[in-house]
């Protein structure tokens, strides 16, 4: 349980320091919203794959 949270913190920690970096880059308003988009869809899939191990699925829903 300690590894997990290990895991998710330090992973959080670098998904915040990409968003924190396209937030400073000085870029078009659509191009910056939609590397916004992109990363928080990485993110809430990378959790939903550590997570659903331990909420006792062994297979993906989204690999059905």
């Amino acid at each position: 349980m300690i590894s997990l949270l290990v895991t998710l913190l330090i992973s959080l920690l670098i998904f915040s320091l990409v968003w924190w970096v396209v937030t400073i880059l000085p870029l078009p308003p659509p191009f910056a919203q939609v590397i916004r988009a992109i990363v928080a869809v990485i993110l809430v899939i990378w959790l939903i794959t550590v997570l659903l191990p331990y909420a006792g699925y062994s297979v993906h829903p989204l690999l059905r």
